[in-house]
């Protein structure tokens, strides 16, 4: 019986370990820590969904009708956890058991993978799997800037924040403008202490709803194209926020549409900068002691920098050479899930397309699933489906993506798929398409 290998028991983990077990197979999953959930356990205190509750869960499992439009950290924490105990997870998952390498078994002449990969833990040898699913996330390691002279105040970076408590000093800095640096500034603004926050290139700011409704489920705007829905959105949001302009110190956003560039989904920080509690300021220039010097020749003191600069992609357990890298992160085909250059080794979750992330994660699984029996139905020995689609399909190297685009490269390899499973299989070189002529 064949048997698979996920790596990390996170809300990406725990999907892709019940669609496995659903297809039938022998599936061992392994987490360094003692629990079930990753990052909703660490993250900042006032941490609410951005996405609503309705639209943000597993299949056949939805979140419990008394949380709210959009749950809190802790409630969003205990609902993966329970949805781990539902399907009997915990009895199955190796906790406390680090994966320290993954490689690839001597195929010969087939495909690099195509015999399987041998995974080494911390306990030892775990022996050779028909494939590996790599779930471990891509949100912890954290990823500062280096930024000329030394500041000499407190910094923090925001995987490493909790609440307020962690600051020095009542004047603090926030660097960054995504979901999180703007959570930290509106935290601290809350507390009534003295924020900045910098942003030093303009972002398109949409408000959580609208008419009093999440805006992933506003009825009508269904009904419209994604270039519609983005246009409709932005006129909403500017109804309801107004514009950029109407903030002091914000800069224009970057591009005209949302799909375009960067959006940010929260408005409280528009009201604290309106209310005098968050001020705006232009990029760092230098540091000096406690001084922030800002590329527009101004400075200020400071107490505490909390860095809300995102993450570094990180594969510890693969060596750097066993698959394509460009720009820091993997090269990867097929909605995120394959890398390029080697078979059996599988993505869940290293794409966050715009929207809910939790349906994204049983969506790829199921291809997967779909992968594996192509590759039991031709047998191991050289059939190269992630050269397929490398021959067929554009390399992804986005972690953000716009939801439609992600949405148009899974119908595309669920295409794929389709023709391969109708077609009959053959042994195939690892530079040839993957479809017996």
């Amino acid at each position: 019986m064949s048997r698979y290998c996920v790596i990390g028991a996170g809300a990406a983990g725990i999907s892709a370990l019940q669609q496995l077990r659903e297809a039938g197979y022998e599936v061992e999953c392994f987490e360094k820590t003692d629990r079930v959930g990753g990052h909703w356990h660490t993250d900042y205190d006032a941490l609410h969904l951005i996405t609503s509750r309705n639209m943000t869960h597993f299949e056949g499992f939805t979140m419990p009708e008394e949380y709210p439009h959009f749950p809190r950290r802790d409630q969003v924490r205990s609902y993966i956890e329970s949805y781990a105990h539902h399907h009997g997870h915990y009895d199955l998952i190796n906790f406390n058991t680090e994966v320290i390498s993954v490689t690839p078994v001597d195929a010969g002449s087939a495909p690099v993978g195509s015999a399987g990969w041998r995974v080494l833990t911390s306990r030892g040898d775990e022996g050779v799997f028909d494939g590996v699913l790599v779930a471990n996330g891509h949100l912890w390691d954290a990823y500062v800037p280096d930024v000329p002279g030394e500041f000499t105040g407190r910094q923090l970076h925001s995987s490493e924040y909790n609440n307020v408590n962690d600051l020095e000093g009542g004047r603090v800095l926030v660097v960054g403008a995504g979901n999180s640096g703007c959570d930290l500034a509106v935290d601290v603004a809350q507390h009534r202490l003295e924020v900045d926050i910098v942003i030093r290139n303009g972002v398109q700011f949409q408000p959580k709803t609208y008419f009093g409704v999440p805006r992933q489920e506003v009825p009508f705007l269904t009904g419209f194209s994604p270039e519609e829905q983005d246009l409709l959105s932005r006129l909403l949001a500017r109804v309801s926020i107004g514009e950029n302009h109407n903030y002091p110190g914000m800069p224009a956003p970057q591009a005209q549409t949302l799909a375009g560039g960067p959006t940010t989904v929260n408005d409280l920080l528009l009201y604290w900068i309106h209310h005098g509690r968050v001020r705006v300021v232009p990029g760092i220039s230098h540091f000096d002691g406690r001084t922030v010097h800002f590329t527009d020749g101004t400075c200020r003191e400071y107490d505490s920098i909390l860095w809300a600069t995102g993450f570094n992609v990180k594969l510890p357990f693969l060596g750097d050479d066993q698959i394509a890298w460009r720009q820091g992160v993997p090269v990867r085909r097929a909605g995120g899930i394959l890398p390029e250059g080697v078979e059996k080794l599988y993505f869940v979750g290293l794409i966050a397309p715009r929207g809910p992330q939790i349906p994204i994660y049983g969506a790829q699984t199921k291809l997967i699933v779909r992968m594996i029996r192509l590759y039991e139905e031709a047998g191991w020995h050289g059939f190269a489906l992630a050269n397929y689609f490398a021959t067929l399909q554009e390399p992804e190297l986005r972690i953000d993506i716009v939801r439609p685009v992600w949405l148009e490269q899974m119908a595309d390899t669920e295409r794929l798929l389709t023709a391969l499973e109708a077609a009959p299989m053959t042994r195939i070189e690892p530079s040839s398409a993957g479809i017996a002529k």
